[in-house]
């Protein structure tokens, strides 16, 4: 009887560890997404008010978003090779200080450069994060823990661009609006600090109930797992490429296409909770969610009907909210805790270099027609079903060994 007290008590002692880090990871995000989401949402006009031209600014973005995920690969070898997580999360996050220095750049040049070394530091940090949250969600369910982070995270994203905007109109000058981010910048910086006080250890929180997960063999889960997201990824279409089609057809305002852009990541928020919770109960035939959402909004987003216009909105956010949720949490759940962040980082990688793809393509074909824009969007999701069979084998050979 003593025994089992006792027991409890560590279990119930590991939760809360858990539930602190995850939260505390939700807040780091939170500030992280204001910061950097707020710094998005002006950089091309602050660029240009610089002196740079259409190509700077281009050139500028695609080489910061590049970076951002080629960076993964080596930046999720590296933390598993060190096995220093929090170090590596640290000096990620801490590159975020770029965003309220552009209040000083004096130049495009600097302000790019700037601009660049944002996305650097996500690319740095992200593997070593998930690595982190991994080890936490353990003990709380994985689908259920990445939700809570990734509603929270989303809440910073829809705060971010909203605070710049009203800070703006107040002193009518972007170099403020970067000045004052300074605030949550530190803010986030206290967060993660009181995080890697109150576990030192993360994978402590998952180590004892994790045997099985590190015997697994990381290439033979994580091949048909790469071609899944890779499929769906290259189906899904990104949130500028439908906001171009309602402005050029008219089927959306422009006044309200921002509007649209933020029920999208409210209902990413809420969804990425339910979605999560419905992975820890029913296992990965939910990832199954992220095709059949893809499938479903290209047939919606690129008509002319204002109201299947915003349902396609509504499901572009859910689908949002099933990928940054249940694909990391499967992920986790079949990858070797010693390899957890090169996966994060090979993932991560997949998953940016393919949507840029699809994004080149459906651009492509756009030029030609609508409907071939939508048939490649909805073959690429059919390929993805067919790809989730294999994966499930896979996993479930993996679970068998």
């Amino acid at each position: 009887m003593a025994y089992q007290q006792e027991n409890y008590l560590l279990v119930d002692g590991k939760q809360r560890a858990a539930y602190t880090v995850i939260l505390l990871f939700g807040v780091v995000s939170l500030f992280g997404d204001i910061i950097y989401e707020g710094a998005r949402s002006v950089a091309g006009p602050y660029l240009y008010l610089l002196g740079a031209g259409a190509l700077a600014v281009g050139v500028v973005a695609g080489l910061g978003e590049f970076l951002g995920y080629a960076l993964r690969l080596a930046s999720g070898y590296l933390a598993d090779a060190t096995r220093h997580y929090w170090a590596i999360t640290f000096i990620g996050y801490g590159m975020l200080a770029a965003v309220p220095l552009l209040a000083l750049a004096g130049s495009w040049e600097i302000a790019a450069l700037l601009l660049i070394l944002e996305r650097v530091g996500k690319g740095i940090r992200v593997p070593a994060r998930d690595a982190i949250l991994s080890n936490a969600t353990a003990a709380v369910g994985r689908g259920w823990g990445f939700a809570v982070h990734e509603a929270l995270d989303q809440i910073g994203a829809i705060i971010g661009p909203l605070l710049f905007a009203a800070i703006f109109l107040l002193d009518g000058d972007y170099r403020g609006g970067f000045a004052l981010l300074a605030v949550p910048f530190v803010l986030m910086i206290l967060a993660l600090l009181f995080a890697r006080r109150r576990v030192p250890e993360p994978v402590s929180l998952e180590e004892g109930g994790a045997v099985l997960r590190e015997e697994r063999s990381l290439p033979r889960t994580l091949l048909p797992y790469g071609v899944f997201t890779a499929l769906t990824m290259a189906g899904f279409a990104t949130f500028p490429v439908i906001a171009y089609h309602f402005a050029v057809t008219g089927t959306v305002t422009e006044a309200e296409i921002p509007l649209f852009y933020a029920v999208a990541m409210g209902v990413d928020a809420v969804a990425a909770l339910a979605i999560g919770r419905a992975y820890d109960r029913f296992g990965l035939s939910v990832l199954l969610s992220v095709p059949l959402l893809g499938i479903c909004i290209p047939l919606l987003a690129f008509g002319t009907d204002h109201a299947l216009a915003f349902a396609a909105v509504v499901l572009w956010g859910a689908a949002m909210g099933a990928q940054e949720t249940v694909l990391r949490a499967a992920l986790a759940d079949y990858t070797r805790i010693s390899k957890r962040g090169t996966a994060y980082g090979v993932f991560n990688t997949i998953y940016g270099a393919a949507w840029f793809a699809g994004s080149a393509v459906i651009g492509w074909a756009y030029t030609f027609s609508i409907p071939s824009v939508i048939g490649f969007l909805v073959l690429m999701q059919v390929l993805a079903l067919g790809a989730f069979a294999w994966m499930r084998r896979g996993f479930s050979s993996a679970a068998a060994s």
